[in-house]
């Protein structure tokens, strides 16, 4: 079943030079591979395929998250602001903000912005 195989996010874009601008300076990525469809990814073990669509950025939920140690959060958040991300809050029960980040508990901690087109990036301390 479906269950037994990897998995890749796929993100739209209205450019994908300007897509893979965002990806690779401002983000860090390097291209695993020119496609057919746009360019794949590497991202720890998965990847995800960046590609050309006339429906980018119409998704106003997070697209992917990357899933970040602890130990690692506030270093990324930094090279991400450094780089010029802005980050986005918004209402939610249970979440406190502190400077774009948000907190759930103690346990927990993320924070959103948004690529070029408008896809929604998060990322998190992670799910264990």
């Amino acid at each position: 079943m479906l269950g037994d195989h990897d998995t890749i996010a796929t993100l739209a874009v209205k450019d994908l030079q300007v897509a893979r601008d965002f990806y690779e300076r401002v983000l860090g990525f390097t291209a695993r591979d020119d496609v057919p469809e746009g360019v794949l990814y590497a991202s720890g073990s998965g990847a995800f395929l960046v590609y050309p669509s006339s429906y980018a950025g119409t998704n106003k939920a997070t697209a992917m998250s990357f899933q970040v140690p602890k130990g690692g959060f506030d270093v990324e958040i930094e090279a991400l602001r450094d780089n010029g991300v802005q980050f986005q809050t918004f209402d939610a029960p249970g979440i406190s903000w502190d400077n774009g980040v948000a907190s759930f508990g103690d346990d927990f901690r993320g924070a959103w912005f948004e690529d070029p087109d408008g896809n929604i990036l998060n990322v998190e301390t992670g799910a264990s």
